[in-house]
């Protein structure tokens, strides 16, 4: 809920270091490793798209990655 709310109609952006419009990680098509890993609760970029959907969806929002951080300390998994 939280990252749609900042994608709206968005489905690409422009990439930080290539500087080009880039388009968003689809997750029926791409393949999550691919395109990021964690560093503790913050998610980072591997590729463009990676780098360009963590831009747009806004997803190191601080409140986003202090929950993560708070539910990885219970155990609770990454993926709900």
């Amino acid at each position: 809920m939280h990252c749609n709310r900042y994608k709206g109609p968005n489905v690409a952006g422009i990439d930080s270091q290539t500087r080009e419009l880039t388009r968003l990680f689809h997750p029926r098509v791409d393949e999550w490793n691919t395109h990021f890993r964690w560093n503790g609760a913050e998610v980072v970029g591997r590729s463009p798209i990676g780098r360009v959907t963590i831009s747009v969806l806004f997803m190191n929002d601080p409140e986003v990655v202090w929950l993560r951080s708070t539910l990885a300390a219970e155990n609770v998994s990454r993926e709900l």
